[in-house]
């Protein structure tokens, strides 16, 4: 799954943000509980695993010039609410660079 989440700052001020942020990652996770690890790969790019309700999700995260693009590889049992966990990811991408 993939979803990007444009804006109008600089890789550097996103770079900060995310930074700053990362902890508030897991309590923007739907349903209670949820553990998110992060691993900054590079300048641009971090690798996550999300884990909750049982299940996990792992991906990343890269910054563009005027957008961030959010992987994610969705376990089989959370194929059919796609849709949800998109516009749920990128409601909380918004609210992580605001």
């Amino acid at each position: 799954m993939r979803v990007t989440v444009p804006h109008k700052l600089s890789r550097e001020e996103v770079r900060k943000r995310l930074h700053e942020r990362a902890q508030d990652l897991a309590g923007n996770v739907p349903g209670g509980v949820a553990e998110v690890t992060t691993n900054w790969v590079g300048e641009d790019k971090v690798d996550l695993v999300i884990s909750a309700m049982g299940q996990n999700l792992a991906g990343n995260i890269v910054i563009a010039d005027h957008e961030v693009v959010i992987d994610l590889t969705l376990p089989l049992a959370l194929s059919f609410v796609e849709p949800m966990i998109a516009g749920t990811v990128k409601e909380q991408g918004q609210k992580l660079l605001a």
